[in-house]
């Protein structure tokens, strides 16, 4: 969080509130995860008369809504992935006040910050393309 200096001036205690935060955070946007997840599968149903076309790969639409759906599971991986295996280390190096480690962690962390962030962009164009005729 940008403005987590604010809280706290030793990085160690900033982070472990970020942490429970975070936590708590998680508690709204995993359900609201699952609505977005029902309601594109609704969606689908739109473009495709049936589930199974989805692998048809007939129409321009087809593919790029077949691109959509597969980035957008890799996209859902890689956010509870990074979520459980960088969240918990970095609290567990705040808890044990290993500044060095903490950096070192959250350097790697953003390149898959900034991976997930790339794929949202890619798939928010997917969607506008599937807005578009061919």
């Amino acid at each position: 969080m940008p403005a987590s200096h604010r809280i706290a001036k030793d990085e160690s205690e900033r982070t472990q509130i970020v942490g429970k935060i975070a936590k708590d955070f998680a508690k709204i946007t995993n359900p609201t995860l699952g609505i977005l997840v029902l309601t594109g599968l609704y969606n689908i149903s739109w473009y495709l008369p049936s589930y199974q076309d989805l692998f048809a790969f007939q129409t321009y639409g087809e593919k790029v809504l077949f691109i959509k759906v597969v980035l957008s599971l890799i996209l859902i991986f890689l956010i509870y992935a990074h979520g459980l295996y960088y969240g918990r280390k970095i609290v567990k190096l705040a808890q044990e006040r290993n500044v060095e480690g903490l950096r070192a962690v959250r350097k790697r962390s953003r390149i898959i910050s900034f991976a997930n962030l790339g794929l949202m962009i890619t798939i928010l164009v997917l969607a506008a393309l599937l807005q578009m005729p061919p």
